[in-house]
């Protein structure tokens, strides 16, 4: 196909499709003339990809093509994770946490096959000491139940990259829902706040049964 049907096929302005091409977050079509190339299935899921970290993720073009990069790399998955795990925790570092924070969360993490270097460790004692900071009071079993639910959504994770056949689909897969998939934990976390809060605070009114269906019923 060429760049107009691409851009069809995609939804991207043929302008964003040049710059892609020129940062390199998408390879060159096959050359058919000097001012023409030809795109294939190829293009489409990609330039789909890097929509969506660009947009949804919240990627930057500089880190959207390391992750693009890693995809397109021989590195095995796990190395692949991790790559997509410093993509996704860019906005989270640099914000600091200090001394208390950092082993409150090692403490929280006693146990787990984590290295030092991940990015979730610092990122997590920042965000513990912002909170605390707040003048909120120290919550062991709120860090605590977070993590039991990130660790079922990990499984959920690995879960849906073995599904997927081949090197490339789990290496695209892995970029996508580590991307994507704080996006979407955060979606649904508000959803779900809603519903518990409801649940308990706002509770069903108890319904009076309506006789008027059942004539055969008495009243004493």
């Amino acid at each position: 196909m060429r760049m107009s049907e691409l851009s069809a096929a995609t939804g991207a302005p043929i302008a964003t499709i040049k710059y892609y091409l020129r940062e390199g977050l998408l390879a060159p079509g096959e050359r058919t003339s000097p001012n023409q190339a030809n795109y294939g299935d190829a293009h489409v899921r990609r330039i789909r990809l890097v929509r969506a970290l660009l947009g949804p993720g919240g990627l930057d073009v500089a880190t959207a093509k390391d992750v693009v990069a890693a995809i397109d790399s021989d590195l095995p998955i796990n190395h692949v994770f991790g790559i997509a795990q410093r993509a996704a925790s860019v906005r989270l570092t640099g914000l600091g946490g200090d001394d208390e924070a950092l082993a409150r969360v090692d403490e929280l993490l006693a146990g787990l096959r984590i290295h030092p270097s991940n990015p979730g460790r610092e990122a997590a004692a920042a965000v513990i000491a912002a909170f605390e900071s707040t003048g909120q009071r120290h919550e062991p079993d709120w860090y605590r139940r977070s993590l039991e639910a990130a660790l079922v959504v990990a499984e959920a994770d690995l879960d849906m990259v073995e599904r997927r056949q081949g090197r490339d689909a789990q290496a695209e897969t892995v970029v996508v829902g580590t991307a994507l998939g704080d996006a979407l934990f955060a979606a649904l976390r508000r959803a779900a706040q809603e519903h518990v809060s409801t649940l308990r605070y706002e509770p069903v009114a108890p319904v009076e049964p309506d006789h008027r269906e059942h004539p055969d019923v008495r009243q004493h």
